[in-house]
């Protein structure tokens, strides 16, 4: 189980979110068996992806950002709830390529920087909004950020970190989100950077035993910040038979007549690897629809 912790200056004119994910990159792990160095891509998205959902208002948002800069990755997704429970899936979950110039995993050669940040919020409107961002990093908090400037016109400063062990399995995973509001002053934002500039990485905090709480407090040092909300999160798949089913029927009927010449079709869902399966006379009761 991870958490989420918001902090707000006294005078509401900056807003920290940050988060503790080892629980949820593990469980991306688990169930994606990634590599090192997709564990760290993908579980990056994952928390950048959490931490903006859990800023939606509505119960029933969402929002998903889908990345793809043309590296060995593939398509990145990770959509989350307005609570910051998220799921995740990567097209290419076992990528081997060397160490960075600074001995870190390499995540902006696995993603690549030739493509875009696509984002996509279903606010319960008639359409979900849309926007996207040429890719300027690949390293995902730069991409997240400049995204938020472009797209959303909000000053933003995002961090993200996954420390994976030798064995693959999740060390430490958390960042933390500022968003700066409008009418925020000169002297305000002189006074985030400064914070920004003396805070080590997301890894390091959470490797000293600092909590989220702990990291959205000091982001925010200076501002007399108070904690604004503190919710437990989770990888949380949504998927149902029933969608499922809905999905299957809104193919071509040239697609299920094909499906219908098997006794049996499994559908495995992408986000959690569970199997569905349907009769060859489900299929071809969906084709008579």
């Amino acid at each position: 189980m991870g958490r989420i912790v918001r902090t707000i200056s006294a005078d509401a004119s900056v807003v920290c979110s940050a988060i503790d994910g080892k629980d949820i990159v593990g469980e991306i792990e688990r169930i994606h068996k990634t590599s090192a160095v997709v564990t760290a891509a993908l579980g990056r998205l994952a928390l950048g992806a959490s931490l903006m959902g859990f800023g939606l208002k509505g119960e029933k948002d969402s929002i998903t950002l889908r990345i793809n800069g043309g590296g060995p990755a593939g398509t990145l997704i990770a959509v989350s709830d307005s609570f910051g429970n998220v799921k995740a899936y990567v097209q290419n979950p076992v990528v081997e390529i060397p160490l960075n110039v600074l001995g870190k995993l390499d995540v902006r050669g696995a993603v690549g920087t030739d493509g875009v940040l696509s984002v996509v919020k279903d606010l319960g409107l008639k359409e979900p909004y849309v926007g996207q961002v040429p890719i300027v990093s690949g390293e995902i908090a730069e991409d997240i950020t400049n995204y938020l400037a472009t797209s959303e016109q909000v000053p933003s400063v995002c961090a993200l970190g996954v420390l994976v062990n030798p064995d693959l399995t999740v060390c430490q995973a958390g960042g933390f989100l500022i968003e700066v509001l409008p009418f925020a002053n000169d002297e305000v934002i002189d006074i985030i950077e400064n914070n920004i500039k003396s805070m080590q990485s997301v890894t390091e905090m959470l490797n000293e035993g600092m909590t989220c709480e702990e990291i959205a407090l000091k982001a925010l040092d200076g501002l007399n910040p108070n904690v604004l909300d503190d919710f437990k999160v989770e990888y949380r798949c949504d998927c149902s038979r029933e969608r499922v089913k809905t999905a299957l029927a809104s193919l071509g009927e040239k697609e299920l007549s094909e499906m219908a010449e098997n006794e049996n079709t499994e559908v495995l869902c992408h986000f959690c690897g569970k199997a569905y399966n349907f009769s060859k006379q489900e299929i071809e009761e969906m084709i008579k629809r």
